[in-house]
Order: C-alpha cells, then sequence, then structure tokens
C-alpha cells in the first residue's frame, strides 16, 4: 500500500470506526492493493445519528450552504493531483480520463452552488397569501457505483446538501478509496457530519436502504439491485431515485456520412470501456451504409491503445473487476457461438489484469444476449435495417429506457424520429450530449425512477409544503 493511500483509510482520517477492512484490487494487475474500512452495524447507527444531528442546523441558513459547496469545488480542483492516481489505481481509466471525472465533481458542486431557485408564491394580494416552499428530506442514503465513482457522487452530494439535506454516502466496494479521498478533502469546508462516507463489502448497501433515519435513498447502479432497493426503502415509505441500466440504442440513418461521424459514434460507445450506463450498447445502421460503418468503427478499434491506466497514451483501462470481466467474456463467447463475427478483438488480451479488447461484433441480431442486455464493456454489436419503422420498434424492443440517438445528414428527418424512441434522453448526431448538470437526467422503464441534475434533480431531495393564509402584511 502506498503511503497516499494509507492516508486515506487510516482510521483517525475516518468519521467512523471500522470493523476491519476488506481488500481493494487494482483492475489493471488483478492484485490487491490495498485495504478499504468495513463500517460496522454499531459504526452506522452512530454516523446516520451525527448526521441527523447535524441537519438541524444545516438546514437553515441556504446562502452559507451555497458558499461551502462553492469551497468544495474549489477543493476538489485544488486536490485533483491527489485524487487522481487513486482513482486510476481502483478504477481502472487513463489518468486524464480521471482527470476528467475530478472536473466533472466539481463542475456540478459549482453548478448548484450557482443555482437560483426561484420562491414559488402563487397568490400575494388583498385577498390571500400562498405559496410552495421546498423542505429539505433530512438525512439522505446515497450509494454510488464503479463506473464514475466522483463524479456520480456529487451528482447526489450537491443537489442534497444544497437543498438542506444530510447526507451519508456509500461507494462501490470495487472503488472506495477515491470517494473516501474526496470525502477527507471536504472535510476542511463542510460542518462536521453534513457529509460521511462509508465503506464496506455487503450487506452494507441493504443495511442503509432499510436504516430507519434517512428519508431518501438515491441510488445509481444495476437494474436488479435497484428493484431490491426500491421494495426495501418502500417499508417506511422513504423516497428514491434510482439511476439505473441502459441498452442504449444508436440508430443511423443512410444518408450519414459515415466517415465524418465514425469517430464520435465509436467513443459514445467504448468511452470509459464502456463503462457507462448511458453508452451507446447495440447500432442499427440501413442497410446501405452497414458494411461501410462496420469496417470504419473496426478500423478504429484495432488502433485504441489498451493498457494500464498510468501508461503515456493509454486510452482504455481495463475493465473495473472479474465479476464484470467474467460477464463481458460470457457474452461475446455466446455471440460468437450463435454466428457473429468479430471483426475485430472478441477475446481478453493475453496479460496480467482484465483487459479486453475492442470488440466489433457484425452478423448479429436482436435476441442474441449482447443485444437484448447491457453489456457494459468494450463491445459494440452492429445490427442492419431496411425500414426505419422497423428500427424504431426494434430499439424500443428492450426493458430499458435511458438514452439514445439518431444519426441523419438531415437533421429535421432525425428530430422527427427521436420522438418515437422511448428513452430519457435522445440526441442527434451524437451521443450522451444532453448529459449536463443544468439538463434532467433519468430513464424509462427499467432504467430508473425520477431524475438527477438540474433543478428537477434538487426538487427530488425536497418535499413541498403549502403556506396558505390571509394577505401578508405590504
Amino acid at each position: 500500500m502506498t503511503s497516499a493511500i494509507a492516508d486515506i483509510v487510516s482510521a483517525d482520517a475516518l468519521d467512523f470506526a471500522a470493523d476491519g477492512g476488506f481488500d481493494v484490487v487494482n483492475p489493471a494487475t488483478g492484485e490487491v492493493f490495498a485495504q478499504a474500512p468495513q463500517i460496522g452495524d454499531k459504526a452506522l447507527d452512530s454516523v446516520f445519528a451525527t448526521a441527523q444531528q447535524a441537519f438541524r442546523s444545516w438546514r437553515k441558513d441556504e446562502d452559507a450552504r451555497r458558499a461551502a459547496l462553492r469551497a468544495a469545488a474549489d477543493a476538489i480542483e485544488k486536490r485533483a493531483g491527489d485524487l487522481v492516481p487513486v482513482l486510476t489505481s481502483e478504477q481502472g481509466k487513463p489518468l486524464n480520463d480521471a482527470m476528467g471525472e475530478v472536473y466533472a465533481a466539481a463542475m456540478w458542486l459549482r453548478y448548484y452552488a450557482d443555482l437560483e431557485v426561484p420562491r414559488e408564491i402563487i397568490q400575494d394580494d388583498s385577498v390571500a397569501y400562498q405559496e410552495v416552499v421546498r423542505k429539505p428530506l433530512g438525512v439522505v442514503a446515497g450509494i454510488t457505483p464503479w463506473n464514475f465513482p466522483l463524479a456520480l457522487a456529487t451528482w447526489k452530494i450537491a443537489p442534497a446538501l444544497r437543498a438542506g439535506n444530510t447526507l451519508v454516502l456509500k461507494p462501490s466496494p470495487y472503488t472506495p478509496l477515491a470517494t473516501l479521498a474526496m470525502g477527507q478533502v471536504l472535510r476542511d469546508v463542510l460542518p462536521d457530519g453534513v457529509l460521511s462516507v462509508v465503506t464496506g463489502r455487503d450487506p452494507l448497501g441493504a443495511a442503509m436502504v432499510a436504516h430507519p433515519v434517512p428519508r431518501k435513498v438515491s441510488f445509481t447502479g444495476s437494474t436488479a439491485t435497484g428493484k431490491k432497493v426500491a421494495a426495501s426503502a418502500a417499508d417506511d415509505l422513504k423516497r428514491v431515485t434510482l439511476e439505473l441500466g441502459g441498452n442504449d440504442p444508436a440508430i443511423v440513418l443512410g444518408d450519414v456520412d459515415v466517415d465524418a461521424i465514425a469517430q464520435e459514434l465509436f467513443w459514445s460507445a467504448f468511452r470509459n470501456n464502456g463503462q457507462v450506463c448511458l453508452a451507446v450498447k447495440r447500432v442499427y445502421a440501413h442497410e446501405s451504409i452497414h458494411a461501410q460503418l462496420v469496417e470504419a468503427l473496426a478500423a478504429i478499434a484495432s488502433t485504441v491503445k489498451v493498457d494500464d491506466g498510468t501508461v503515456d497514451g493509454a486510452q482504455l483501462g481495463p475493465i473495473n473487476n472479474r465479476p464484470q470481466f467474467s460477464r463481458v467474456s460470457e457474452l461475446v463467447t455466446d455471440a460468437l457461438g450463435r454466428g457473429a463475427r468479430a471483426v475485430t478483438g472478441g477475446a481478453p488480451l493475453d496479460r496480467p489484469g482484465y483487459f479486453f479488447a475492442p470488440t466489433i461484433l457484425d452478423q448479429v441480431s436482436d435476441g442474441v444476449r449482447i443485444v437484448d442486455e447491457e453489456q457494459f464493456g468494450p463491445v459494440l454489436p452492429v445490427l442492419s435495417y431496411r425500414d426505419e419503422d422497423d428500427a424504431i420498434a426494434r430499439a424500443n424492443r428492450s426493458n430499458y429506457g435511458l438514452t439514445a440517438s439518431v444519426w441523419s445528414g438531415d437533421a429535421e428527418r432525425a428530430h422527427a424520429l427521436a420522438t418515437e424512441i422511448d428513452s430519457g434522453q435522445v440526441t442527434i448526431n451524437s451521443h450522451g450530449a444532453g448529459v449536463r448538470p443544468n439538463l434532467p437526467f433519468g430513464g424509462h422503464k427499467w432504467s430508473g425512477l425520477g431524475v438527477e441534475n438540474g433543478p428537477w434533480g434538487l426538487y427530488g431531495f425536497t418535499e413541498i409544503q403549502v403556506v396558505a393564509g390571509p394577505p401578508r402584511q405590504q
């Protein structure tokens, strides 16, 4: 364990007493490189009690909360050089991508610090006064995944704290250290108990959801786990926001300039090794340009540098963890066994760690698992279609509905098709471009409940109260 990581997990740096520890693996080597603290039940009770106590004063001063979020953004940017190598070591992404994630975390904090939320006065005259007031819920439990540990943490931290709540945050046990490190950075700018980071393996997440103190659970992760979160939270009617999986389609029309879109389309699928909930996970290409598009995507894939994220020039690192590595391998093997052709890639790389070659699959169809399921890895099936209505129907034939895209030389035509797709976001000639702090992000069907980001995300951390009565003194 390096001295920097040892400092992160040292007992005197934590807000809780650990009941032992658990291993953290570097996915570039497949070897344990650190341990993180395992919180126990009694310590979790203490953390929630502290958060509940902190809520009493934190909720009262909005100006102080906004100032604290600005200070938090500044602190994260100032310590980016410390956070980045920790993130790369446990997540696997290249250092440049890790730096981008750290700055995205700061951007989300700054957006919510600066967001103006107008008062909702319905009537204020000589007859009556009526106002809709948005009040914080209290203590919130946040649970985040391993693909973007810091960025997705601030999707919860920023709006929850700005609204006046306090937050207990649990990162994935695959990537606990960077979030612990960010928590330490924020200790100097946030009052005690306002933000607590707790780490541990299961059943810690289930214990947080079932705990009587938090009044809301904000969860980002798999659909299967999200269903369990919703069921458990329902027992005492906790509010929930669930940002879940996706099997996001890209529909490419026959009028596109293939060479012009190939790079953008490729990286929309392979960014962060495909470990992005909103990544392109299946492409429907018109039969007239299908072969050309497959060739263009494969040419890009064959030149991508896959290596340890600390290696200069690495564009993709390893898959984050062994279970996910095994799942991607299994899905590709299944597809190849059912007639698919790996135009490039198609197998793990022959080296230590969880490295998988960027893979473009041709001669694959709906009904194959790699098309019907969320692969969450560096694999992209490219399917052919003849009729646009058929392409839309096939794109919608999924239980998921997170994001989608339409690619065309005719933007108006693409916009008309976009409205027919059943997903929370559809972009034209790009994919995921609508993921911004000021825009709502959420899925249809099995892709989630509620939205994050923008004022809509902030409102999700509040409850409405109506204040009504006689006219107020003028």
